[in-house]
């Protein structure tokens, strides 16, 4: 840290990311990419052509994007916002609507940029605990009258709430932003979009990281009420009005058109996660019902931080968190069916290690 750095920001406890090693091939389940590549239409849309017009810049509107994900989801292009993944668009909605005298509520135990981007804009916040089977309790979030945020499907338990439980939390706090991540939704959660029309308040948050295979990208979008939609661009003309480069625009709009490709990736994609967790569960591991295209689960035999670093050793990476609550915890990345048969068989070897016998 230089002394140069502004006060404020001196104690501020900075988001830590999933490894990216670039030294050595792992077999990567630790920061829930896709195992499968773009569509071809991406990949034809990423042409020498689109290439050679990178001395412009980009469309600030993003409008072809923004009228495709209207199309889709059914909502008009007024109601669609999108920028440079959904992590952008989360820091825009904590600078645009929290701070001041509102608090924002998000759960103890969830994603952990919810915290930092509290903390970064200086907004006063409250954790409210997850219950002992670690789900969200919809309840504690009724009639709260403060801002809240929460993650549909949880990362990174994987558990949802329903959406008549998510209208309901609309319902009760109509003074207040209700911003739904669903970041994983599309492996088996239930989309809050459709309730766009009917609560103000309301903003749906996705990505293209995760179902649609474009985590190198950084795409993400936001639906909600027109004039959220307008906050949000105002934060966004404020500080970036180009914060999707050229290349990533033109494979979002292709992503759209290819919808049945990753329709089958996301089934394909839940299909090996249920499958998994039966292999696990067989191995002795407690398995959160993940809804997601991770899977959260615990052994008695080993402990979370054993787990990550002797897979590490066996060449595949998983994700551990050290907080208290789920320090035992690995998180695992749904993989190819390949990718999973390699992680069941160092499981079975680290653990026939603990145990002194096989599984």
């Amino acid at each position: 840290m230089s002394r140069f750095l502004n006060k404020k920001y001196r104690g501020l406890a900075a988001y830590e990311p999933g490894e990216q090693p670039q030294d050595k091939a792992y077999i990567k389940l630790n920061t829930n990419e896709s195992p499968f590549p773009p569509s071809d239409g991406v990949l034809d849309a990423l042409s020498r052509d689109a290439a050679a017009r990178l001395n412009l810049y980009p469309d600030p509107e993003c409008g072809e994007l923004r009228s495709a994900l209207a199309a889709q989801y059914g909502v008009r292009p007024e109601n669609v916002f999108v920028s440079n993944g959904s992590d952008d668009i989360l820091s825009f909605s904590f600078m645009a609507f929290c701070g001041g005298d509102t608090e924002v509520v998000f759960p103890d135990i969830t994603y952990g940029f919810y915290k930092v981007y509290a903390e970064f804009y200086g907004a006063a916040y409250r954790e409210i605990p997850l219950t002992e089977e670690l789900a969200v309790r919809a309840s504690d979030y009724y009639g709260l009258q403060k801002n809240i945020v929460l993650a549909n499907p949880n990362a990174p338990t994987g558990l949802t709430i329903s959406l008549k439980e998510v209208e309901e939390i609309c319902r009760t706090n109509p003074d207040h932003i209700v911003l739904i991540d669903e970041a994983y939704v599309d492996f088996g959660g239930e989309s809050s979009v459709r309730l766009t029309g009917r609560y103000e308040n309301l903003i749906t948050v996705m990505t293209y990281s995760k179902s649609r295979s474009l985590a190198g990208a950084r795409l993400g979008f936001a639906i909600a009420d027109e004039a959220l939609i307008a906050d949000l661009n105002r934060m966004k003309y404020s500080t970036n009005p180009y914060s999707i480069n050229r290349l990533t625009l033109r494979a979002g709009t292709a992503a759209i058109r290819d919808q049945a490709y990753y329709d089958a990736n996301c089934a394909k994609i839940a299909e090996i996660r249920e499958r998994a967790k039966q292999e696990l569960k067989r191995q002795g591991f407690f398995c959160t019902d993940s809804k997601s295209n991770f899977l959260f689960v615990k052994h008695p035999a080993a402990s979370g931080e054993t787990l990550y670093r002797e897979l590490k050793e066996n060449g595949i990476l998983v994700r551990h968190f050290t907080k208290d609550r789920i320090k035992e915890f690995i998180r695992i990345t749904v993989g190819t069916e390949a990718q999973m048969e390699a992680l069941f068989a160092a499981l079975r070897k680290i653990l026939s290690e603990k145990t002194g016998g096989t599984r």
